[in-house]
């Protein structure tokens, strides 16, 4: 079975809420964050994860609750869905995974095995909705890629432990979605079911880029 967009959008929001929960910003989007008050701007580069060829960067604009989140990311599979997030947590290491996370050696990194080092999902960036942590994997709200580009900028708000840990530089960026074998389709063809839910290929939930926001 393939899973196109379309599929993989019925199945997401439902399926993994529950599984998952556990640079420049343009003048105007600045001046809506930053009005009232004092900014804090934070930004990382966007390093590839499993062999995905992912380059990118991502700034976060934080002014109390408020985030402005800007991610521009590059050599992603095109034209398909690719859940993206802010992660945070305090026992996690604020950090993007290494090999050292793949916990059962088998050369692929999956999103969970990443939780030790960059903490669960707390902001869902979403292009439109909600963006808190049931929308996860709402994949029908989240951007495409294409000609394999991502060219992201919303402002929500967040709770206030989650932005006070996005201005200290505790935060994380993960995108998420590899096509392994090319084929210009989520598939079980090449990594097999994702660990989340045997219902979803892991292509669909596997990160392909990670970066730290830091100060």
């Amino acid at each position: 079975m393939r899973f196109t967009p379309s599929r993989t959008a019925a199945l997401g929001a439902s399926v993994l809420a529950a599984s998952l929960m556990a640079t420049a910003v343009t003048s105007t989007a600045s001046a809506q964050v930053q009005s009232g008050g004092r900014a804090k701007s934070v930004s990382g580069q966007l390093n590839p994860l499993n062999e995905s060829g992912v380059t990118g960067r991502a700034q976060t604009v934080v002014k109390n609750r408020r985030i402005h989140v800007r991610v521009r990311a590059h050599h992603l599979a095109a034209d398909l869905p690719h859940a993206q997030h802010i992660h945070f947590g305090a026992k996690a290491r604020h950090e993007c995974p290494t090999a050292f996370d793949d916990s059962n050696g088998d050369f692929r990194l999956t999103t969970a095995e990443g939780l030790p080092a960059y903490g669960p999902v707390k902001v869902s960036l979403t292009t439109e909705g909600d963006t808190g942590p049931a929308s996860v994997l709402a994949v029908d709200r989240y951007p495409t890629a294409p000609e394999g580009s991502v060219n992201y900028e919303r402002t929500t708000r967040t709770k206030k432990f989650i932005a006070r840990g996005i201005r200290r530089g505790n935060a994380v960026v993960v995108v998420h979605g590899v096509d392994y074998n090319s084929n210009g389709q989520y598939d079980f063809e090449s990594a097999g079911a994702s660990e989340l839910n045997s219902e979803l290929p892991a292509e669909a939930t596997d990160p392909a880029a990670c970066g730290v926001l830091t100060r």
